[in-house]
């Protein structure tokens, strides 16, 4: 069975090397993947290129950029620099979409408004770039436990208001429901963020509770969690959206378990779950 836009983004199976990752994608039916760099560099860019060439899968999502919150200067300077080499990374390995992660709140800093303001200063810095390589900006924002350490984006309204003073092409957002299911605005941002074409991937992924000591750790297996997914999936339709739908969980148990495994049941979730909305 294949799955069609369903795609296994490869912090699902978070210890599996990138040869293995591609490897359980391919033989559970998968047609894309979503990466992280570091994976990739720990084999070589050249390399990774080659291998994911060679298993026919798309690459729907390169994670990650961002961390663009520090004060100008050397820290910030070479956050923009390993930003540009993202994006050539995204371009080599044939995806059109960098997620952004902003950044939290430098040592010291209690400016959130100015953080923010950084954010979007940085993805001006970087428009040229990304227009370029011919990838887009993908501003993820995360929920609002994360905005002191994380991300100082924090709900869709926020990362369209940033990505709409860029063209569409160079800048859209990451419609994650693990980090926007709680909003009460959700439904007509993901409206609002449809009609400038600005939805660059729609991440599905189950809010779990008790949070563990790492909140890091709380993205559940669809189905497993308090999100209800049919209003979002319906609303990332209805806006327009027909891109690859990946599934990112980080979660301890999860992680632990034989990836083979682990990719064949977050399929079925999604054609138990997901599929049938969209």
């Amino acid at each position: 069975m294949t799955h069609g836009r369903f795609s296994l983004n490869q912090a699902t199976i978070k210890y599996a090397s990138l040869a293995e990752a591609l490897q359980v994608a391919v033989d559970t039916g998968y047609e894309s993947i979503g990466l992280w760099r570091e994976p990739v560099q720990e084999v070589g860019l050249d390399k990774a290129v080659e291998l994911v060439t060679d298993s026919g899968l798309r690459v729907s999502s390169l994670c990650r950029g961002g961390f663009f919150t520090g004060q100008p200067g050397p820290v910030r300077d070479a956050a923009l620099d390993d930003n540009r080499r993202a994006l050539d990374e995204a371009r080599r390995l044939g995806t059109d979409t960098l997620v952004l992660v902003a950044g939290g709140l430098p040592e010291g800093d209690r400016d959130l408004a100015g953080a923010r303001e950084r954010v979007r200063d940085a993805i001006g810095e970087l428009a040229d770039d990304a227009r370029a390589a011919g990838v887009r900006l993908a501003i993820e924002p995360l929920h609002p436990m994360y905005a002191a350490d994380r991300a100082v984006i924090n709900t869709l309204g926020q990362a369209l208001d940033i990505a709409e003073q860029f063209p569409a092409e160079v800048a859209g957002v990451v419609v994650d429901t693990f980090h926007i299911w709680w909003d009460p605005q959700v439904l007509e941002q993901i409206a609002r963020a449809g009609a400038g074409g600005r939805i660059t991937s729609y991440q599905v992924c189950d809010w779990i509770t008790p949070l563990p000591a790492d909140n890091l750790l709380s993205r559940g297996i669809v189905g497993d969690g308090h999100i209800d997914f049919t209003p979002i999936t319906r609303a990332v339709v209805a806006a327009g959206y027909t891109g690859d739908i990946e599934t990112e969980v980080f979660h301890a148990d999860v992680w632990a378990r034989p990836y083979a495994e682990v990719a064949a049941e977050v399929a079925d979730r999604y054609h138990r779950l997901i599929e049938p909305d969209l």
